[in-house]
């Protein structure tokens, strides 16, 4: 067969492999499975509250009239960003339909490293808003030059504006001094003081989003003051809330491929992790994709749970990034007392974590750290938020000792650091680790 024939029998077997997995698929519509879709008002649950304010705030942009700076403020994944896209969206398609020239701009300060840069993205989704050209380029220019070109398109092109700034307390910027003024504070002046210095034709509003209830009080003075926001608060969700937040993004599936209890579980786990929609909704959308992956035709539990799993996996993967191999050593040594214990072990003793980290030492030919190091390393963990933990007492005149208790799984723990570490070689010793493990808690208990 010639080359190009081979070449057309491969183009084939992939398209025909990408439709095999778009009809079999369990998802009927994923988009609304993304965290950050814009929704109908329908789908939005438990905040009525958020929403009767936000909606009055921003009804006088369809007067004509100037909407008050707003401030969002509460947990991550409460509906801050979901409640204001969804309203700044109706107002939208209200004033077009009006001929009332009203514009959304929108940043997450997320990424967004210096004041410069944070103007100069307001510049480019200015433009993309108003279809016309950025006009400045990115570097080479003073950002005054920039921020005067932001005036200018918003001055042409709109009436009345709203800014979003997400997470906005991330946009700190490049402090010299920690007495410097935060990116955020100096932005928030130059743009809630725009209208009145002259500097947009137009009415300009500030919605700034932030997980931190003190915000405001970092602020300089003059930027408190000039912003002057009212405040919108949000609270975590329970899980009633979180499941039928679910129950509302259920035709993102095909009918009928949902087992009974998905959804409930779902909220479950993400109910335990301070009320968080986003991860619930990410649980969600990834145990259908474990479906997909393993070309089966239901969504199960066991789908959740490894979904779960993952999503532990890689938030471990991602908080040990700021670990030290001494310290991911001591994390492991005691995640793996859980893990391999005959006893229901719910919290570990560092006495005899400590011992297991020894013996690790020994068999990886590692330095070993002293036991006072050990504790330094597990204090750091608990920084982290992997472990918590609280001090026993061993029995009348045998002093008292720490115990740690694993936020996450623990298995799950020790298999990220296993994978992250050089621990391979413990792969082929893992019956004498758990004898050693075992040998280790019963001399430990039996002995107090």
């Amino acid at each position: 067969m010639a080359d190009g024939d081979n070449q057309q029998s491969l183009s084939q077997s992939i398209k025909g492999r990408l439709q095999e997995g778009v009809q079999n698929s369990v998802f009927r519509d994923k988009g609304l499975l993304d965290p950050d879709a814009v929704i109908d008002e329908d789908r939005i649950v438990g905040r009525d509250e958020q929403l009767d304010d936000i909606i009055t705030y921003l009804r006088p942009a369809l007067q004509g009239n100037r909407p008050p700076n707003m401030l969002l403020y509460g947990p991550s994944g409460t509906g801050k960003s979901l409640i204001i896209n969804a309203v700044c969206q109706q107002v939208l398609e209200l004033a077009n339909s009006q001929g009332n020239g009203f514009g959304v701009i929108k940043i997450n300060c997320q990424t967004i490293k210096s004041h410069d840069r944070a103007v100069y993205r307001l510049v480019e989704n200015a433009a993309g808003e108003a279809g016309v050209d950025v006009g400045v380029p990115e570097s080479g220019i003073s950002t005054d030059q920039k921020l005067n070109r932001f005036y200018e398109i918003l001055s042409n092109h709109f009436n009345s504006v709203i800014i979003i700034l997400d997470e906005v307390d991330l946009l700190v910027g490049r402090q010299r001094d920690p007495n410097d003024e935060p990116a955020y504070s100096k932005l928030l002046y130059q743009l809630s003081r725009a209208s009145q210095l002259g500097r947009i034709e137009g009415h300009v509003s500030v919605a700034a989003l932030t997980n931190d209830p003190r915000f405001m009080e970092n602020l300089d003075g003059r930027a408190e003051s000039s912003f002057n926001p009212q405040d919108v608060v949000f609270s975590d969700y329970d899980a009633n809330q979180l499941q039928a937040i679910l129950e509302r993004r259920r035709d993102a599936y095909q009918d009928g491929v949902l087992e009974e209890g998905i959804i409930p579980l779902s909220a479950a786990f993400a109910a335990q992790d301070h009320g968080d929609a986003r991860k619930a909704i990410d649980l969600f959308r990834k145990a259908g994709e474990i479906a997909d992956r393993n070309g089966e035709d239901m969504v199960c539990e066991a789908h959740v749970r490894n979904a779960q799993r993952e999503a532990e996996r890689d938030r471990t993967l991602t908080q040990m990034q700021g670990l030290s191999t001494q310290k991911k050593l001591s994390l492991y040594a005691t995640a793996i007392v859980p893990v391999y214990s005959q006893r229901n072990l719910n919290a570990v003793p560092s006495t005899v974590a400590y011992r297991v980290y020894q013996f690790l030492t020994e068999l990886l030919d590692a330095d070993e750290k002293s036991r006072d190091s050990y504790l330094r390393y597990m204090s750091e963990a608990e920084t982290y938020n992997f472990v918590t933990s609280e001090k026993r007492g061993r029995g009348y005149g045998n002093g008292v000792h720490k115990e740690y208790t694993f936020v996450d799984d623990p298995e799950v723990v020790a298999e990220t650091l296993q994978a992250d570490i050089r621990l391979e070689e413990v792969e082929h010793e893992e019956e004498l680790i758990k004898s050693v493990v075992n040998a280790q808690i019963d001399d430990f208990f039996d002995g107090n």
